[in-house]
């Protein structure tokens, strides 16, 4: 019994251990990701803040204009897909039709 109180004990100490580092460790990297995403936002703003804008506008037309081409070959492959399960779909219907017809045929010439 002394081991596995240890082990709970152990357990739940490095637990909490563990959660405080992490929480610690996540603080000090968000806070300089966003120390550093505000000083670009400024020099940017600094620079002029219609270009900043005006490239800010460009980059996204960009990204939106790239996503969009992605999602139209993804549904363009999604819909070859769908017309090749479709395609073998009616194929094995025809197989088990004709696997169907053959069995009762059979019987019928059985009896």
């Amino acid at each position: 019994m002394s081991q596995q109180d240890g082990f709970a004990s152990g357990l739940l100490l490095g637990s909490l251990i563990g959660g405080v580092v992490g929480g610690v460790l996540g603080a000090v990297i968000t806070s300089r990701l966003d120390a550093k995403f505000a000083d670009e936002e400024n020099e940017g703003l600094t620079a002029g803040e219609n270009d900043s804008q005006t490239g800010a506008k460009k980059r996204q037309m960009r990204a939106s204009a790239h996503e969009s081409l992605e999602i139209e070959a993804t549904r363009r492959s999604l819909e070859d897909k769908i017309a090749q399960l479709n395609a073998t779909i009616d194929d094995v219907r025809k197989q088990l039709g004709n696997v169907n017809s053959n069995s009762s045929q059979e019987v019928n010439e059985h009896s």
